[in-house]
């Protein structure tokens, strides 16, 4: 389960944004079925034991920007749109139902609220339009926010980054990574990736050597062909922690986490105007971070942790 979730992540990386603008064949040939779950304010997400953490959890919200608290008494329904096959995110689970870290994020807002709640499951390309069609309330799907995306729907505020990092054998880790300590390093990256584009602009004097995709960047790694590879980092932490890695490999120095390269982050996105919703969503967020019930969340699905 673990590598078939690696390869499908991997699979989907690189979606582009453009993905979800209007295509008139794709809707003619799409079949507008949807698979719904209702979820009331009463379902819990299953009862984890979990130990006291033991890995710093980042924080993707500001402790001195508390949100203030809106009228809850008038969000009494949320129909949260997800996709089909975006694992460990977001996925049909054994028992036919949505799963994944996304799905369970939205019930534990949906609890924070005390709000009902729906979570249907389309297609990627179609959950833009379903929610400014007034056909959901809000997309919890892994969308990268960009300015295209804002110009269609409102963003709540970053719920999760993906985040750049190096690997390296584990025999050779490297508490820090700073282009003066990399000076003349095989580093693998891949080809045409904003990964390289940050490499080239800002470790100048590594030896960059590119890859078509990460199954060969990774063996690579693995047959000593270069000393370090950089990439996504939530995609080297599922494999890191799977099986196709055979134990081979750790992270080397922290996160890279610069916009520019590697974007403003994952939101929540409603229909355009819903600031109530929006608010919201962005109050239950906050208390679940400082209750640390979004930490044990994160460490459910990532125990590995990209950050």
């Amino acid at each position: 389960m673990q590598a078939q979730i690696v390869k499908t992540y991997n699979a989907l990386l690189r979606r582009p944004a453009a993905a979800l603008l209007p295509r008139a064949a794709l809707a003619a040939a799409v079949a507008v079925a949807t698979l719904t779950l209702a979820v009331p304010a009463s379902a819990q997400t299953p009862a984890i034991k979990m130990p006291a953490p033991t890995q710093a959890v980042p924080g993707f919200w500001d402790p001195r920007r508390h949100p203030e608290r809106p009228d809850l008494s008038r969000v009494t329904m949320i129909r949260f749109l997800t996709e089909t096959d975006y694992p460990p995110f977001n996925y049909i689970g054994s028992d036919g139902n949505p799963a994944g870290f996304n799905v369970d994020l939205a019930r534990l807002i949906c609890e924070e609220i005390k709000a009902n709640c729906t979570i249907q499951m389309r297609r990627f390309e179609m959950l833009i339009d379903a929610v400014s069609s007034n056909r959901g309330d809000a997309v919890i799907a892994s969308i990268a926010v960009t300015p295209a995306i804002r110009a269609r729907v409102d963003f709540t505020d970053p719920y999760y980054r993906a985040p750049a990092r190096f690997v390296s054998l584990r025999g050779n880790a490297m508490p820090e990574v700073r282009p003066e300590l990399v000076e003349g390093k095989r580093i693998g990256v891949i080809a045409g990736s904003a990964h390289e584009a940050y490499l080239k602009a800002m470790f100048t004097e590594a030896q960059l050597v590119t890859f078509p995709g990460s199954d060969a960047l990774r063996a690579a790694l693995r047959n000593r062909e270069v000393e370090l590879i950089f990439g996504d980092a939530i995609a080297l932490s599922l494999w890191i922690n799977g099986t196709d890695s055979a134990e081979c490999c750790t992270f080397s120095g922290g996160p890279f986490i610069e916009s520019r390269y590697f974007g403003e982050g994952v939101g929540i996105a409603v229909r355009k105007g819903n600031d109530l919703l929006r608010q919201a969503i962005n109050w239950a967020m906050f208390r679940l971070w400082e209750k640390g019930s979004y930490s044990e969340l994160w460490l459910r699905y990532f125990s590995v942790n990209p950050f």
